[in-house]
């Protein structure tokens, strides 16, 4: 059944501050959303398949790597905003089931009636602190995992822990895959801690993000996968990755395994 959109332009108080909605000059129907002074989210009411943060691209080429657009996915998503990704996963896995974790009760709501999101089962908006929902979940419960919460221009802490991320580990499927957007200042000091506590609980990882961020000349995010299954294994994707509007490189298990060297896990 198709829902209605209602997005209303301008500053909305919600749980945890304040978000701004401002349609995109030029292109209706486009909305950026900001929260707390930092974007969030980007809709196009007119196309779910259209992206336009670089990162959540990144991520959808991982998935659509592995499964067929027919396969029934779970898919966890672990902070909400405008739940850009699980209406782009909605449309591109007609069959999937996405829950979106978002702590910001308001905005919960306020994204529903602005965007006219999918109802439960495709997507299903539960409110709550991601670490808590996550450990609260059944083993073997989901297929992908995306962990895309920030306080800031950080992830918190209690989600970048090694007993964290085995929580994620138990949740997933035996050949689920564990998505992270992970930001980081040109050092990259916590993107290699980040790399090594993943490449301790997973047999496979993987790294996607543009040369510049990889050889630390800008502030901005990368992202990590880590699972027991082989990742990249359909031979196109790293063609794909580069001829995006953003070109992107994929490193391989070795290449991770190297940046993450003599890093310390972060733990508890």
């Amino acid at each position: 059944m198709k829902t209605t959109a209602n997005p209303v332009a301008g500053e909305h108080r919600i749980d945890t501050g304040l978000a701004e909605l401002e349609e995109e000059p030029g292109n209706p129907g486009s909305w950026l959303l900001r929260i707390n002074g930092m974007q969030s989210s980007h809709v196009d009411l007119n196309d779910p398949l259209r992206l336009d943060f670089e990162y959540m691209r990144w991520m959808a080429a991982l998935i659509e790597d592995r499964w067929s657009a027919d396969d029934r996915l779970r898919v966890l998503h672990l902070g909400g905003g405008a739940c850009s990704l699980a209406r782009y996963l909605v449309a591109k896995f007609p069959n999937s089931r996405n829950t979106v974790v978002e702590i910001d009760g308001q905005l919960a709501v306020n994204v529903r009636e602005w965007f006219g999101l999918p109802k439960a089962p495709l997507l299903k908006i539960r409110v709550g602190e991601a670490r808590a929902v996550t450990t609260s979940l059944t083993e073997d419960s989901r297929d992908v995992i995306i962990r895309d919460v920030f306080s800031g221009r950080f992830t918190p802490s209690p989600l970048l822990t090694e007993e964290f991320t085995a929580e994620a580990k138990r949740v997933l499927s035996p050949d689920g895959i564990y998505l992270l957007n992970c930001g980081d200042t040109p050092a990259l000091v916590n993107a290699r801690r980040e790399a090594a506590t993943v490449a301790a609980a997973f047999r496979y990882t993987s790294i996607v993000a543009d040369p510049p961020m990889l050889k630390g000349r800008r502030f901005g995010n990368l992202v990590l996968a880590g699972s027991d299954a082989p990742l990249a294994t359909g031979g196109g994707l790293p063609r794909k990755l580069l001829a995006g509007a953003m070109p992107a490189t994929l490193w391989d298990d070795e290449q991770v395994r190297r940046f993450a060297r003599n890093q310390q896990v972060f733990k508890d």
